[in-house]
């Protein structure tokens, strides 16, 4: 019996060992490599790259393409481009300035998990203690 207890003790405290391990090792690593493929995400849900390199391109143009005929055809067109291509400037740089904040947002929020995440584990030790204790907070009383 006594050498059951030891066996089982044994592989309590390596299984332990192996959980501490992961969390302070490869799953804080794992952690910040889906802050990085979230962020990633972020910049290809928005098209921030590719609203940088277009954003003065001709936003939904219609009509506006090859023209023949006078001048004033030829001038209410440069016009209709001209306004095209300053909604779309408008608009691009809106959902740059949306996806830098949405991505802002997240870079703050994934460096916050980051910090709490090795003191995780002390939490679930700290709050085990008080549940054996009887400690219970003030405002459930």
């Amino acid at each position: 019996m006594f050498v059951l207890c030891n066996i089982s003790s044994y592989n309590s405290v390596m299984f332990l060992v192996g959980i501490l391990s992961w969390w302070y090792g490869n799953g804080w690593s794992a952690r910040i490599q889906i802050m990085k493929r979230q962020l990633l995400s972020s910049a290809d849900f928005f098209s921030i790259g590719l609203l940088f390199s277009t954003i003065f391109a001709p936003y939904r143009q219609i009509s506006a393409g090859e023209v023949d005929g006078s001048l004033k055809v030829h001038l209410q067109a440069f016009l209709d481009r001209t306004i095209s291509r300053f909604v779309g400037a408008f608009v691009r740089i809106f959902l740059i300035i949306i996806g830098l904040f949405a991505m802002i947002f997240q870079v703050i929020l994934g460096i916050v998990v980051i910090i709490i995440w090795p003191i995780l584990p002390i939490f679930i030790v700290i709050s085990l203690i008080l549940m054996v204790i009887g400690w219970v907070p003030s405002w459930m009383i």
